[in-house]
């Protein structure tokens, strides 16, 4: 199935839809607007990817409440006035959440809001280290807006993917680049590539988190990492029997300490074969 990928704020998820019948294909390319129907109301769009996905794969995003449906229309020159004209108001909106936010005592910060395209809701997008009881600030903010008002809790990667900045390699941030999703960084993929030791400060990125670089060579690690022994590791080699104290994945060779109480410790290093 063809399949459409959009998103409606910079901060949000990725949303996805099929084409309507009759549809003129040419006109649904990267960077173009949609209108679509969400669960919650009309919404306008921009087309962020263009895939094709597998029966099993659509199946699979339905069944995470992920429904693909048609999109309504290309968003003609009036429906993009109108989103426009529905989201005039946000830096005034933002402004009096913020001042409510801190009335209630609420420890979160606010990021951006945005209103969608039919102008009945505001959803307001904020960063917290935990879980926020904002429901007298949700009571608030609908009796002021007389709109219905959703809060959407974004993480620090979020942040920097919205506010955008450059990484140490000097170019623009992954994240507000090319990456759609942000995905998992662990520290397992520090140590699978041998860089561990450079401690959080070089490999953490803008947003204090992990680096999202370090995923992208994860696979290829994970895979070479099987024809070689592990750390700890007892083995024979021709200068004789020791323990392997380091992996060298990119020049093919791992290094053993070999113990020796008449010349002391050597350390060799061995090829993969």
């Amino acid at each position: 199935m063809d399949i459409i990928e959009v998103q409606f704020t910079p901060w949000d998820q990725i949303y996805y839809f099929s084409y309507p019948e009759q549809t003129d294909h040419s006109r649904v390319v990267m960077g173009n607007k949609l209108v679509v129907k969400t669960s919650i109301g009309l919404e306008l769009g921009t087309i962020v990817g263009l895939k094709k996905l597998k029966d099993e794969e659509v199946k699979a995003l339905e069944s995470k409440d992920q429904p693909v449906v048609p999109f309504i229309r290309v968003a003609n020159d009036d429906d993009i006035a109108q989103d426009a004209k529905s989201n005039t108001d946000n830096a005034s909106r933002v402004k009096y959440c913020q001042g409510q936010v801190k009335k209630h005592k609420l420890t979160m910060k606010l990021v951006d809001c945005h209103c969608s395209f039919d102008n009945n809701r505001i959803t307001f997008a904020f960063i917290a280290d935990g879980r926020v009881d904002f429901r007298d600030l949700v009571k608030e903010l609908t009796k002021h807006f007389k709109k219905t008002i959703r809060l959407q809790q974004l993480g620090v990667r979020d942040e920097a993917k919205l506010t955008g900045d450059f990484g140490s390699c000097g170019l623009k941030l992954c994240c507000q680049g090319h990456l759609k999703s942000l995905g998992n960084v662990s520290t397992e993929f520090a140590k699978d590539q041998m860089i561990a030791h450079r401690g959080s400060d070089r490999l953490s990125g803008q947003c204090g988190r992990l680096k999202c670089c370090l995923a992208y060579e994860e696979d290829f690690y994970r895979e070479e990492l099987k024809n070689y022994p592990k750390i700890g590791e007892k083995v024979k080699t021709k200068s004789g029997t020791g323990y392997v104290i380091g992996l060298n994945i990119l020049s093919k060779t791992f290094d053993v300490r070999i113990k020796d109480d008449k010349k002391g410790d050597a350390i060799v290093q061995v090829d993969i074969k």
